[in-house]
């Protein structure tokens, strides 16, 4: 296919329900994704994945949300894009195999089985007060994270 340019996804996991710090760096995070060009790829709820969408869509950037149930209206407000896979927690695959890289803010175990799924399949990750888990990044910030992650998916183009 030519003239048809893919968007390049980074995937942003963590807390389904966070505190204030992990909610305003999630949407940090996803707001200098898309200054960067990148969209965000989410589980399409709420905490960390509601945050980041908010900050990428508040920077222009595309947004999807990739649901555990049926129902698309269960997104959150700002996932332009909306997959309702039926998948419940398995859908965690797909939301880290659709971003080149990602980005884990807080979390609990399911933030670290898409941590896992990540690492098995050589994706960068970066960490925000997130599991410490060896060929995770550990970032003091958002920016740090952003940048990190930007920066491996240069080197590996």
């Amino acid at each position: 296919m030519t003239g048809v340019e893919q968007a390049r996804l980074v995937s942003v996991i963590g807390a389904g329900q966070a505190g204030p710090e992990a909610l305003a760096q999630a949407q940090e995070v996803g707001r200098l994704l898309a200054a960067g060009g990148y969209g965000v790829v989410t589980g399409g709820l709420g905490g960390v994945m509601e945050a980041a969408a908010r900050g990428a869509a508040s920077a222009g950037g595309l947004t999807l949300g990739i649901l555990p149930g049926l129902d698309p209206q269960a997104a959150n407000p700002w996932c332009r894009v909306v997959i309702p896979s039926g998948l419940g927690q398995a859908r965690n695959v797909l939301v880290v195999l659709s971003g080149l890289g990602v980005v884990a803010v807080s979390g609990g175990a399911g933030t670290l089985s898409e941590i896992g799924h990540a690492l098995k399949v050589g994706k960068p990750v970066a960490g925000l007060s997130s599991w410490p888990v060896p060929g995770v990044f550990q970032a003091a910030g958002p920016e740090e994270a952003v940048e990190y992650i930007l920066k491996s998916l240069d080197t590996s183009a």
